[in-house]
């Protein structure tokens, strides 16, 4: 039977478990998100970036204690995400099932593309890079094994070699693929991807995902030019993702706002007199910092045309 009852709350929910499953660079970052805090865009908020501490050796007589502290990083919430469509009265008798798969599914894969593109803008204050044919690199873009260059790279860093993770474009992948050692299950140590993005298990150090969003950044030559595809290899605490949950505005009465690891939705629904119609519009709120630059290195890719 149609369910009549589709309030913003239901929404939210449902549009909330929509977004988590199809984000994905929002999982890999480092995350920062206070469910109390109602922000606005343009707000400035400071994040906490995890503690650095140094191992000493210790004389025997004495320890050097440090200060077990937190930095504070300031955050402009300056992406305001926003999808908002018109619902007709039918379409509102829907089940969720079939509200979600006709409205809300196409409705959170826009907002997470744009989450992603926005988080993967951080490449721009990346400077060192590997899988170009020329300079140190012992393997081109094409090669899975370029990782190896990008764990390198990291490691003469000093960056911790846990949650390593290495994000690439369509190409780039497609080339990964194909190699034997992504197909081989006794190399690479799994059968399959532990999510659809996921082009495997461990790949020298790193977690492999593909994304559709990676987009050249903004020193890449302009449009209609050739172009390179850019991926990133990087340490969760490279880039940070901070998300706040907006104000239920007065006066609107048909609101809600739905929240879950660290993402937060606000969904308000109203009636347009103009087109005689109700209308459904979901909104998030956040902002995208470089941490540290050194945990990160681009993986260029092949020119595209």
């Amino acid at each position: 039977m149609p369910n009549s009852f589709l309030t913003p709350q239901v929404i939210a929910t449902r549009a909330l478990a929509n977004l988590y499953e199809t984000t994905v660079m929002a999982p890999l970052v480092h995350r920062d998100y206070e469910q109390e805090f109602v922000a606005k865009v343009g707000d400035t908020i400071t994040i906490r970036q995890p503690a650095v501490f140094t191992a000493d050796e210790y004389n025997g007589t004495s320890i050097n204690v440090q200060d077990a502290t937190e930095n504070g990083i300031p955050v402009v919430l300056n992406h305001f995400a926003d999808v908002s469509f018109s619902v007709t009265s039918k379409q509102m008798t829907l089940d969720i099932e079939d509200f979600s798969e006709q409205l809300l599914d196409p409705a959170m894969e826009a907002i997470s593309q744009k989450i992603d593109r926005d988080i993967l803008a951080f490449r721009n204050d990346v400077t060192a890079e590997v899988g170009v044919v020329a300079g140190d690199n012992l393997y081109d873009w094409s090669n899975p094994r370029t990782t190896i260059d990008a764990g390198r790279v990291l490691n003469l860093n000093n960056v911790p070699t846990t949650e390593r993770r290495a994000i690439v474009g369509p190409t780039i992948s497609a080339s990964w693929m194909g190699d034997d050692l992504l197909n081989r299950s006794d190399a690479r140590g799994d059968t399959e991807g532990l999510r659809e993005a996921n082009l495997g298990r461990r790949l020298f150090g790193f977690d492999p995902y593909m994304t559709q969003n990676i987009e050249p950044p903004a020193s890449s030559p302009a449009i209609g030019e050739p172009t390179t595809e850019v991926g990133v290899g990087f340490h969760r605490t490279a880039v940070a993702l901070a998300t706040r949950p907006l104000a239920l505005p007065r006066g609107a009465q048909n609101a809600a706002i739905a929240s879950y690891k660290g993402f937060g939705l606000r969904v308000i629904m109203d009636y347009d007199m103009d087109t005689k119609s109700d209308i459904v519009s979901v909104d998030c709120l956040y902002g995208v910092k470089t941490l540290d630059s050194a945990r990160a290195v681009l993986i260029k890719g092949p020119d595209q045309t």
